[in-house]
């Protein structure tokens, strides 16, 4: 490999992952180290192509006022093509996000009114969920289902009938899914778009994990499955996963639909909430050029292997836990309930142990599914062969 995903970094400044414990009242014990596999960002040295753009421009020595520059709209195009497939995409069609969430919450405050129904799935990527809850949506949930081979589906009849008997007019759709990983297939997606089209739900599509895709799977833009969806669906993407640049800020929509594009940004510059910053469209520059994706492909290597010896492990040594390998992002899902159940004890009392042994994980229920744990494998081979092994020897027992 061109690129090192092995070494074991410090990350012990400016690093929300490596200062915080996600569970109040509990520690590592004494002399035990930390292995970080909670919060959504990866333990990865940058990918060269950023730092070189970020010190080309810090070179030039002046942080004045800016605009985003055409390089800028370009590399996204270029990506969005040579990544997704994605043709005819202009300048026009992209506008510029602080953030997924802030673009999200942007979309629902312009099409609805605070106290109604927004549809998404359970499990929910609890960002979506503090996002609805401090703006007053009320959230509505329609359960996927796990079929014969633990595969996540989504339930079109349940989803419809929610819609319905909650006056539902925006739906909230992620793709791929966080927290199972799901990557959906185009007539899966198709089946959805066209409930919501039955409907007349206006599609707010989080595709910020479109670029974590393990080998045998595709990525399929909801805005591609149709002229209609085309134009029923703001989508939402970043760099900020791929590449782990939440610190710096950026993220950027997609709408193609005219009026739709216009009240929403008509909306963000009332409220000033986007402030571009020009080391983040650097970032971005860097991140989307071709030695990008050249790191951007070896990382899912990384990543996948990781996943597949975790995947193995639970399976092999862990008895009562159940988790499907994800087909996109690089977070475990895992459902303790049989675990749990035939130790007589709560899934918190897991959680805890855990971190006790430094393992710092994440609390799954917030996500909206009982009895589970979110882990974050984006990390050195090494650390999650500890991990494992620790979870083996002084959790699950």
């Amino acid at each position: 490999m061109k690129y090192d995903f092995e070494t074991v970094m410090e990350r012990n400044e400016d690093c929300l992952a490596a200062e915080k414990i996600p569970f109040e009242g509990v520690q590592p014990e004494e002399g035990v180290s930390r292995i970080n596999m909670w919060i959504a960002d990866m333990s990865f040295p940058t990918a060269p192509s950023i730092l070189k753009a970020i010190r080309e421009r810090t070179d030039k020595a002046h942080f004045g006022y800016f605009s985003l520059s055409d390089r800028y709209y370009d590399s996204i195009i270029s990506w969005q093509e040579r990544r997704n497939g994605v043709s005819g995409l202009e300048k026009d069609d992209i506008g510029y996000e602080n953030g997924v969430l802030g673009g999200l919450s942007s979309a629902v405050q312009v099409l609805t009114c605070p106290g109604e129904n927004i549809l998404l799935h359970a499990p929910t990527y609890i960002g979506f969920t503090h996002t609805l809850d401090a703006i007053g949506r009320n959230i509505v949930l329609s359960k996927l289902k796990r079929d014969e081979n633990g595969i996540w589906r989504m339930d079109y009849e349940d989803m419809g009938r929610k819609i319905k008997e909650n006056d539902i007019r925006v739906c909230i759709f992620c793709s791929p899914h966080n927290p199972t990983g799901r990557v959906w297939e185009r007539q899966e997606i198709e089946k959805a778009m066209q409930v919501y089209k039955d409907n007349g739900c206006t599609v707010i599509s989080d595709e910020i994990w479109s670029d974590i895709i393990m080998p045998g799977f595709k990525h399929i833009p909801t805005q591609s499955v149709s002229e209609d969806a085309r134009n029923r669906t703001v989508a939402l993407y970043a760099p900020s996963k791929t590449f782990s640049l939440a610190g710096l800020i950026g993220s950027y929509h997609i709408i193609y639909n005219k009026e739709l594009r216009a009240r929403i940004r008509r909306f963000e510059e009332m409220s000033h909430y986007n402030s571009q910053n020009v080391l983040s469209m650097h970032a971005l520059t860097g991140a989307f050029s071709m030695e990008g994706e050249q790191w951007a492909e070896e990382m899912i290597g990384a990543i996948d292997k990781n996943l597949s010896f975790a995947c193995s492990f639970i399976d092999g040594n862990l008895p009562g836990v159940k988790v499907s390998k994800p087909q996109g992002t690089y977070m475990l899902y895992l459902d303790c309930s049989e675990f749990c159940a035939s130790k007589g004890i709560s899934i918190k009392e897991l959680q805890h142990r855990g971190v006790r042994k430094g393992v710092i994980w994440q609390d799954g229920e917030a996500f909206n599914w009982p009895d589970t744990i979110r882990m974050n494998f984006a990390l050195p081979y090494s650390l999650a062969e500890e991990a494992m092994k620790r979870l083996k020897e002084s959790v699950f027992i």
